[in-house]
């Protein structure tokens, strides 16, 4: 088997051009590699992903709560292991929740008292979890927060900085928001992400800690894609769940309308052709 060998532990050589020499997909091998969770433990995260989408302020002690009701023998220990890997954080502050980077930089949330009323004032970017039908993987959207426009997205298997800049670059290539706003993530405050929004002048705002709504505007997008796509879909692995996002986002842009822009698209309150 291809995947056999691929060595992890090389420091010489990384996994991406292991991965081109043994002529693998990356992700592919990201799928099979993601920890050789067992398929109990696949299904226990994927019921947790729907779980926390529909009730993004559960923590660890409710969402095992959630689960035991919903018939699953699981302690929290467990389930804190899986949220972490999952990149999922408990909303209130306690032994389980996921740390911020200890030595990257904090800047205040600037969107609390602020009136957004015209496309590109603010801007917000996340991640969330893509469950497949044998692993998962971790999705990024950069929106603009008044008209919703989705500006940019990304697929990756891991959840590193790379593909959170190449979400970045691409909104760029479209025009410049005046405010960035994202959670405390370590990917967002990480000096390449920030120092990218620095060099051009836009002003960086952060989710308060432990506040679940801060970041609305794109929780309402998860939310939408998850019940209107991922979860209608199953996506088998990750080719199909690019193909399947590049459409949705294409019909969420486009022909989508939303009771909050007046019955109207993304795209035509976007580009001011309301």
């Amino acid at each position: 088997m291809k995947r056999a060998w691929i060595d992890p532990n090389d420091s010489e050589i990384p996994i991406t051009a292991q991965c081109a020499a043994a002529g693998l997909n990356r992700s592919t091998y990201y799928c099979w590699n993601q920890g050789h969770e067992s398929p109990m433990n696949l299904r226990l995260m994927h019921e947790i992903d729907r779980i926390y989408i529909r009730y993004p302020f559960y923590g660890v002690v409710r969402v095992t709560w959630q689960l035991r009701r919903k018939g699953h023998t699981v302690n929290h220990k467990r389930i804190a292991r899986l949220m972490r890997k999952m990149g999922i954080q408990a909303v209130l502050p306690g032994p389980h929740t996921s740390r911020k980077h200890p030595e990257h930089r904090i800047y205040p949330y600037l969107v609390k008292e602020l009136e957004v009323v015209r496309p590109e004032q603010v801007w917000c970017s996340d991640i969330t979890y893509i469950p497949l039908r044998n692993g998962w993987m971790y999705l990024i959207a950069v929106m603009d927060w008044y008209s919703r426009y989705v500006l940019s997205w990304e697929l990756s298997n891991t959840l590193d900085t790379g593909f959170c800049m190449d979400a970045l670059a691409q909104a760029l290539s479209h025009g410049q928001p005046e405010i960035f706003n994202t959670d405390q993530g370590s990917q967002f405050t990480s000096e390449e992400f920030t120092g990218r929004l620095e060099k051009e002048k836009i002003r960086i705002s952060m989710d308060g800690r432990g506040r679940a709504f801060d970041n609305i505007m794109i929780e309402r997008l998860w939310r939408n894609v998850k019940y209107e796509n991922v979860y209608i879909r199953d996506y088998a692995d990750g080719n199909e769940a690019r193909r399947s996002l590049r459409e949705y986002f294409r019909f969420y842009n486009r022909q989508r309308p939303h009771q909050g822009l007046s019955m109207h698209t993304p795209e035509e309150v976007h580009t001011c052709r309301t």
